[in-house]
């Protein structure tokens, strides 16, 4: 059984960075496709990064292109999200989420992800 555990939110100020991490237990992350998604109160749970587990595709939503990234570390079988430029007034939790070798036109779908984690929430105000 693959576990998915988040940790790194909290309150930043509009404009700071924050990195969130995701470690993976029960699978390595080398056969793992994985997801950060966000949901703001009220709304629908959306697509922010994935990239695949063979590596090379990776997709990240038009709102957060060239703020934020997606990286691995192997040998801690963590995935991390890197946030900078953090936009005011928002508060949403980030999920991670996992897929057992799923493809890259799989990424950007949270149907297609069979494991999540608990969420970590992230409040931007100044």
């Amino acid at each position: 059984q693959v576990q998915l555990v988040e940790s790194g939110g909290g309150l930043v100020q509009p404009g700071d960075s924050l990195r969130l991490s995701c470690a993976v237990s029960g699978r390595t992350l080398s056969t793992l496709t994985m997801g950060w998604f966000r949901q703001a109160p009220g709304q629908r749970r959306e697509f922010v990064v994935g990239n695949a587990w063979s590596g090379g595709a990776i997709f990240v939503a038009d709102s957060v292109k060239g703020r934020f990234t997606i990286s691995r570390d192997s040998a801690k079988n963590t995935v991390y999200l890197k946030m900078n430029s953090l936009k005011p007034e928002r508060t949403d939790v980030y999920y991670c989420a996992a897929q057992h070798l799923g493809a890259p036109s799989r990424i950007v779908d949270e149907n297609t992800y069979d494991y999540w984690g608990q969420g970590t929430q992230v409040t931007v105000s100044s």
